[in-house]
């Protein structure tokens, strides 16, 4: 397959803003200025770009807690997600929401949601309305390990699957849920395996491969589009930092992590793939990586000295009127 430099490009950007974003917020949760929980994405980059690059903004996705990577790649303004998270008045979300609850319906993001399992079937009503509607769009739900245990992502494959609505499971199985290893909690020891139960197509990629994952995700959004139903895709992949920030991640090897930097870095074979195949050089990725830090730092210049939201907003955005 041949890609498009402008294609590659762009994912490589979003993959290397995710990282630097991530890596950024890690130091800055530090100084203590940002309010709330945050669960960082860093290592898992290439599935959510690899997902969202088959996406437009009028497909939809349902994202977790850990979700700023997804909201990323479905084109989120970077400079109101930082804003977000600090909690100011001109967050994505007026400031209200933080790291856990972004959302952009603009880019078709139904925002990130701190129950394990919520997600999918949020998605499954988007993409009934997707099929009622006739519309051809599809709607994604991003799901980790975890949550491929939870009796409402069960719920919500069975209904995709008796109403074939163009729905996609994406499970990133980065092998620990929170704290508990995937091969003890998922009995079956195959979440793809287990998806086919319900009827549709899953396969497992490699999470630590962009292209992996986006040749898997054009099988299952052609499906989808087509009018075939629902499918499931599992990358398997890794995390960087540990369920949430200031976690001790006592559950892992004590060089596991260094070791999957170096090994499992999904943005370094990106760079190995694509200069090995002369299709970008070292210095168009340099300049991206230079281009990226500088937007990184504008943003958190900008979210620190950003205003809250005034307490006279308190009571506002609470119920929604019909």
């Amino acid at each position: 397959m041949v890609f498009e430099r402008d294609f590659l490009i762009r994912a490589y950007r979003q993959m290397r803003t995710i990282r630097d974003f991530e890596e950024r917020l890690h130091l800055e949760i530090q100084t203590g200025e940002i309010p709330g929980f945050t669960h960082l994405y860093s290592g898992q980059e290439a599935v959510a770009v690899g997902v969202c690059e088959r996406l437009t903004d009028q497909d939809w996705i349902a994202s977790t807690h850990r979700g700023h990577g997804h909201c990323i790649a479905k084109g989120c303004d970077v400079t109101g997600m930082m804003l977000e998270i600090y909690g100011r008045a001109d967050g994505l979300c007026k400031g209200k929401g933080g790291s856990m609850h972004i959302a952009d319906m603009s880019k078709g993001m139904l925002g990130a949601n701190a129950i394990v399992g919520g997600g999918p079937p949020i998605a499954v009503g988007a993409a009934i309305a997707c099929k009622v509607q006739k519309n051809g769009h599809v709607a994604v739900a991003f799901g980790g390990d975890g949550s491929a245990n939870q009796g409402t992502v069960f719920e919500a494959m069975n209904l995709a699957v008796v109403l074939k609505a163009p729905a996609i499971f994406v499970f990133e199985n980065n092998g620990y849920s929170e704290h508990t290893g995937a091969d003890y909690a998922v009995g079956s020891k195959d979440i793809a395996g287990r998806a086919r139960g319900f009827g549709m197509p899953a396969e497992v990629c490699d999470g630590g491969d962009f292209f992996s994952v986006y040749e898997a995700m054009g099988r299952a959004t052609l499906r989808a589009r087509r009018g075939e139903g629902p499918s499931t895709i599992e990358p398997r992949t890794t995390r960087f930092f540990g369920h949430f920030e200031g976690d001790p991640m006592l559950y892992r090897a004590k060089d596991e992590v260094a070791r999957h930097r170096a090994t499992l870095d999904c943005l370094q074979n990106f760079r190995q793939r694509v200069t090995s195949e002369a299709w970008l050089s070292d210095a168009d990725l340099d300049a991206i990586d230079q281009d990226v830090a500088t937007q990184i730092d504008t943003a958190v210049t900008t979210a620190r000295s950003a205003a809250p939201p005034s307490p006279a907003e308190l009571e506002t955005d609470v119920y929604v009127s019909y």
